[in-house]
């Protein structure tokens, strides 16, 4: 039998109410899926091993939370196998999209079963503790594969790293979305490099989206990630019809796990009328995910 011995902790089990009130279609536009493993297996050559945070669990969670839609990115945990969010948005009514973690063995019709199936993009990882850069010559061929799809795509990078690539995601054929406010910590201030590239790659460039999720990732501070909304603040004023929300449960790899509550009552701190809300949270999603 497999051992799947969880090498990291899962997500905070008592999900606080938030006394922000999401609107109606609200959508988690990021956010993860595991297991089980004895149904859904993990890759062999994966790097971390959580605990199983299934398809009931990830139901239960957004009730309390109030989301009604979900964009499950299926995480390197599971390798390229995609069956644990497709089999999710067969049973979800039309509210889940995924974005799908694939290689150079994609095929064409690999591919079309999964746009068929409810995929609107994919993804590709950059950071050092999930492995670091991807081989680019399959990155491109792909990149190439997904355009006649209407595809996007989405990076996971190191902060340290976006100077390096800003050329390169300005020549993208397909609009890309960056990962969790692109990794920046808190602590280096708004004028910092990476932070300063991102907002200038939002600014300049209308392929470029940024999720602004991963609080808990960018703070310095801790919970209850506060230090972490002037950063969100400022990417929602640059372009406030291309940024989408999203909670990342449940939450891999993160120093301080955060309560998915804490994390809906962060965003009236950046997205602070009524309008920019909708379209962070109803409007944006809908148009990059097809709901």
């Amino acid at each position: 039998m497999t051992d799947y011995t969880p090498n990291i902790p899962g997500p905070d089990p008592d999900t606080k109410t938030p006394k922000f009130r999401l609107p109606p279609n609200s959508c988690d536009a990021h956010c993860h899926i595991f297991g089980p493993g004895k149904t859904y297996p993990y890759a062999t050559d994966r790097t971390y091993t959580p605990p199983d945070a299934p398809l009931d669990a990830f139901r239960k969670l957004h009730a309390i939370l109030g989301v009604e839609r979900a964009v499950i990115v299926n995480a390197s945990a599971h390798g390229v196998d995609n069956r644990v969010a497709l089999d999710a948005i067969a049973q979800s009514n039309g509210a889940y999209r995924a974005v799908a973690n694939i290689d150079g063995t994609i095929t064409e019709k690999g591919l079309r079963e999964l746009d068929e199936g409810g995929f609107r993009g994919c993804r590709f990882n950059f950071v050092r503790h999930l492995g670091g850069v991807p081989d680019m010559n399959v990155f491109e061929r792909i990149i190439a594969m997904i355009a006649p799809l209407g595809w996007h795509v989405n990076l996971h990078f190191d902060a340290i790293d976006l100077p390096h690539y800003a050329s390169m995601l300005e020549k993208l054929p397909v609009p890309y979305i960056i990962d969790h406010m692109g990794r920046v910590k808190a602590s280096d201030g708004l004028e910092q490099e990476p932070f300063r590239i991102l907002v200038d790659l939002l600014k300049n460039d209308e392929k470029c989206w940024v999720k602004v999720c991963g609080s808990e990732r960018v703070s310095s501070a801790g919970p209850p990630f506060h230090d972490s909304a002037p950063f969100a603040a400022k990417l929602v004023e640059t372009a406030p019809d291309r940024c989408v929300w999203g909670t990342d449960w449940p939450h891999p790899n993160v120093k301080s796990m955060p309560n998915d509550g804490d994390l809906v009552d962060l965003v009236p701190l950046f997205a602070k009328d009524a309008v920019t809300q909708q379209r962070i949270l109803v409007d944006n999603p809908a148009r990059l995910y097809g709901f």
